[in-house]
């Protein structure tokens, strides 16, 4: 019922020629299907769908507690809802990688990847992480290759070594990561410019930088990633922390003033929401049930 247009294999080719034309993806995490829409209309070249903002949307820190069911029914729900490509952080891949492989593909997913922590992982920015074996990751990677069917379904792989071992022995575990057949990776956690161009200069792939708030990584400019060689960018975590700041602040002004009109300006109009999930199009559907007009409404 939803208004897209493009079918899954459209967005996989969508995305596998945006990654080759030099020009960075610039790619937000959407928390919800709603998100996914706004991120599209602004002109974004893809969806993300976080682990961490998964678990913390449920109400549980970013710990692994997470299933396939949880990650993937939300996940569907979001990439269904946008012609974009959406890209799925599958944390360390769950039970089975096969069968998480299968199921991402199945549900149109154009991307995920995969971190070489243990399952009981933790958020990419925090210390205390600990990771699987190098040859024991390069088997996961192995095991998604094999279990994708269409050669445009992407597999990513994040290394959260840099932390843990060093910026040298990331790189290496990264190399072998290639070699297994990821043709993205994901260096986590990296600190500033140097640590960006020393990951460029060393790996023969395509590149993703994550410019998450309030971690190790200094918050860098699109371009300046772009002039470096990276190829997508993403904004993870982003659209839920302002939302839940604002969302904050509203319900303790409310609880403190007992209304609400002082923080009407804040709020997303009724009319800008009933454009976004695009109510007169519905119309179309059955005019004597649907004949919305949102004209009148601010």
């Amino acid at each position: 019922m939803h208004f897209v247009k493009k079918k899954t294999k459209e967005k996989r080719k969508l995305f596998v020629k945006k990654i080759k034309s030099g020009k960075i993806l610039r790619v937000p995490g959407a928390y919800n299907p709603l998100t996914a829409k706004l991120i599209e209309e602004i002109g974004y070249d893809a969806v993300y769908v976080s682990g961490g903002v998964m678990s913390n949307d449920l109400g549980y820190p970013d710990i692994g507690l997470t299933t396939l069911k949880d990650v993937s029914e939300r996940s569907k729900k979001i990439a269904r809802v946008t012609n974009l490509p959406t890209i799925v952080d599958i944390d360390t891949g769950f039970k089975s990688c096969k069968k998480t492989i299968e199921t991402f593909e199945k549900i149109g997913i154009t991307a995920v990847h995969i971190e070489d922590q243990v399952s009981q992982k933790r958020c990419g920015h925090l210390e205390n992480k600990e990771l699987i074996s190098k040859k024991k990751m390069v088997d996961k990677i192995k095991e998604c290759v094999k279990s994708k069917k269409d050669k445009n379904f992407k597999i990513i792989a994040r290394s959260d070594a840099k932390a843990v071992e060093s910026l040298d022995k990331m790189i290496d575990r990264c190399k072998a990561y290639i070699d297994a057949g990821a043709e993205i990776i994901f260096p986590e956690a990296l600190s500033d410019e140097r640590d960006f161009e020393i990951v460029r200069k060393a790996l023969d792939c395509y590149l993703l930088a994550n410019m998450t708030e309030f971690g190790k990584s200094k918050l860098l400019n699109y371009k300046d990633l772009e002039n470096m060689g990276y190829n997508i960018v993403i904004y993870p975590v982003t659209t839920q922390r302002l939302a839940m700041k604002n969302v904050e602040d509203g319900l303790r002004a409310i609880f403190k003033d007992g209304h609400q009109n002082n923080i009407i300006s804040k709020m997303q109009t009724r009319k800008r929401l009933y454009d976004l999930v695009e109510y007169e199009k519905y119309n179309a559907l059955d005019e004597k049930i649907y004949n919305f007009d949102t004209d009148g409404f601010e």
